[in-house]
C-alpha cells in the first residue's frame, strides 16, 4: 500500500511538471492539493513542501489554506528548514479558523523554536498550549518540551516540576521513558543524586527497548560515585562498557573507571580493570587506549607495552595509536631507555598531525644522540626541519641537535651553520647562549674568529 502511494505521489509531480491547458487552469488548485496532501501523507516531504508552497502561494483564498500551511510546515520541519517552517505555523496560527486541531499550529511553533535553539519563545508557545487547554490532544508534548526547555536554559527546579508532573499525568504516554530520563538529568543538576538513582536504576526494568537504556545505564554509574558509592558506580560503568562497548559514551566511562580506582588508591581495582580492557572482544582502539594508561598508572612498563604491541597490532594507522606511541615514547625517553625511545618515536612520526610529527622526530633524534647513532641523529633533527608549520621551539632544539651531531661526525662547518642559526633566531634565550658557546668552540677548531663589523673608518682632516 505504501509504495502504491509512493508511486502515485511520483506520478502526480509528473503531471505537476507538464504545462496545464487554459480549459484545466481552475483544476490546479485541485491538483496541488491532493500531490501535497498525499505526499505528505506518504512521507514524501521535498514534494509535499513544493506542491503546498505552491497551493498557498497561487490560491490564497482557498478554504484549505489554514491546513495546507500547517502541513507545509511539518513538511518543513522534516527537512529541517526550521525557519521556514516557523512562518508557516505562525501563518497557520493566524487564519480563521485555525487548521488541525486545538492549539496545533501553536505547538508546531513551540516545536520549530526549541529545534532553533530560540527556547525563551519556545517555553512561551508551549506555556500557551497548556494553560489554554491542558487536556487538548498535544498537551502532554507540550509539557515534556515546556521541560525540556527548562533544562536547557539551565533552571533545572521548573524543569523538575515539569517532568514529575508529566509523568504523573501521562504515565503511559509513549513520551514516559524520555521524561523520567530527563528528570534525572535535572535532580542531577540540582545534584540532588540520591533522588536521580531510582529513576535511573530502574529504567532498564521499565523501559527494557527504549534508545536511552543505554545512557541510563552510563548515568546511574556517574551518578552513583558522585553520590559517594564508588563500588556501585564503577560496577555500573564496567557492566555498561560490557553492554555496550562501541556506544560513544564508552570511552568516557573507562576512564571514569579508571580514575576513580586510583583516587581510591585501589590497586586491585585497577588491575581487575586492566585484564578487563585488554580481554576485551572485539577490542578497541579507545579501550587498549586506556589499557596503557591503567599499567601506567600501575606502574607496570611490561603490561603497558603488552597493551601498546596490541593497539599497534589491531589498529596500526588509528590516530590514538600515533598519539599513544608519542605519550609511550616520552616516557621511555626520561626514563633514559634511548632505544625504546627510538621505536615508539618512530611510530609517533608517522602521524598526519603535524605537531605530533614534528615532536616525534625531534625526540628520535635526540634518543640516537644519546646512542651515538649520530648519522641516524642527523636524518631525524632533518627531518623536523621538512614538516609544514612546525613550532619555532621544536625546529631550534632540532637544529641545535642537528649541530652536535655533525660536530661528532667532524663536519664543522655543517655544525657551524646550525650553531649560528640557533644563536641568531631561536626563541629560547638559554638556548641561543649555549649555541653561541658551541659555535665559539667549533670555530677555535676550524681556527676562525667570530663574525664582527669591520672597524669604522674615520674621514681624513682635509690640510
Amino acid at each position: 500500500m505504501t509504495r502504491r502511494m509512493s508511486l502515485a505521489s511520483a506520478f502526480l509531480l509528473v503531471l505537476l511538471t507538464l504545462s496545464i491547458p487554459p480549459a484545466l487552469a481552475l483544476e490546479e488548485n485541485e491538483r496541488l492539493w491532493l500531490v501535497g496532501e498525499r505526499a505528505f501523507a506518504d512521507n514524501l516531504f521535498p514534494l509535499a513542501a513544493r506542491a503546498l508552497d505552491r497551493f498557498v502561494t497561487r490560491y490564497p483564498d482557498d478554504s484549505r489554506v489554514p491546513q495546507a500551511f500547517l502541513l507545509l510546515g511539518r513538511a518543513r520541519l522534516s527537512l529541517n528548514d526550521n525557519e521556514g517552517a516557523l512562518d508557516a505555523f505562525r501563518r497557520a496560527g493566524k487564519l480563521t479558523p485555525p487548521p488541525g486541531q486545538p492549539m496545533e499550529a501553536r505547538f508546531w511553533e513551540a516545536e520549530a523554536l526549541f529545534r532553533l535553539k530560540r527556547y525563551q519563545e519556545a517555553r512561551a508557545a508551549y506555556d500557551d498550549v497548556i494553560r489554554t487547554n491542558a487536556a487538548a490532544p498535544f498537551a502532554a508534548d507540550a509539557l515534556y518540551g515546556f521541560g525540556w526547555t527548562e533544562l536547557e536554559m539551565k533552571r533545572p527546579d521548573p524543569a523538575v516540576t515539569a517532568f514529575r508532573e508529566f509523568l504523573q499525568s501521562w504515565p503511559d504516554n509513549r513520551l514516559a521513558p524520555s521524561a523520567t530520563y530527563q528528570l534525572a538529568r535535572a535532580l542531577i543538576e540540582q545534584k540532588k543524586y540520591k533522588d536521580a538513582i531510582p529513576l535511573l536504576a530502574g529504567f532498564s526494568k521499565k523501559y527494557p527497548d527504549h534508545k536511552l537504556v543505554a545512557d541510563a545505564q552510563y548515568l546511574l554509574g556517574w551518578t552513583k560515585i558522585r553520590a559517594g558509592d564508588t563500588k556501585g558506580g564503577v560496577a555500573d560503568l564496567k557492566a555498561f562498557v560490557e553492554a555496550y562497548p562501541t556506544h560513544e559514551l564508552s570511552a568516557d566511562a573507562r576512564k571514569l573507571v579508571t580514575s576513580t580506582a586510583a583516587r581510591s588508591g585501589d590497586r586491585s581495582e585497577l588491575q581487575e580493570t586492566y585484564a578487563s580492557l585488554m580481554n576485551q572482544n572485539p577490542p578497541t582502539p579507545e579501550g587498549l587506549a586506556e589499557a596503557v594508561s591503567v599499567a601506567g598508572r600501575l606502574g607496570r612498563v611490561h603490561d603497558q607495552e603488552a597493551a601498546w604491541k596490541k593497539m599497534a597490532a589491531e589498529f596500526p594507522t588509528h590516530p590514538l595509536t600515533r598519539k599513544l606511541a608519542f605519550d609511550l615514547a616520552s616516557s621511555a625517553f626520561k626514563r633514559k631507555d634511548w632505544s625504546q625511545a627510538v621505536t615508539l618515536g618512530e611510530s609517533a612520526a608517522r602521524s598526519d598531525d603535524e605537531s605530533t610529527k614534528a615532536e616525534a622526530w625531534l625526540l628520535v633524534g635526540e634518543s640516537d644522540l644519546k646512542l651515538k647513532r649520530f648519522a641516524a641523529a642527523v636524518k631525524a633533527f632533518e627531518a623536523v626541519g621538512a614538516v609544514d608549520g612546525v613550532d619555532g621551539g621544536v625546529r631550534y632544539r632540532a637544529l641545535a641537535g642537528l649541530g652536535l651531531a655533525r660536530e661528532e661526525q667532524k663536519e664543522l662547518r655543517a655544525a657551524l651553520t646550525a650553531y649560528e642559526s640557533v644563536a641568531s633566531k631561536s626563541p629560547d634565550a638559554a638556548l641561543r647562549e649555549w649555541a653561541r658557546e658551541r659555535a665559539g668552540a667549533v670555530r677555535a677548531r676550524l681556527g676562525t674568529k667570530s663574525p664582527t663589523k669591520p672597524p669604522a673608518v674615520k674621514p681624513r682632516r682635509s690640510s
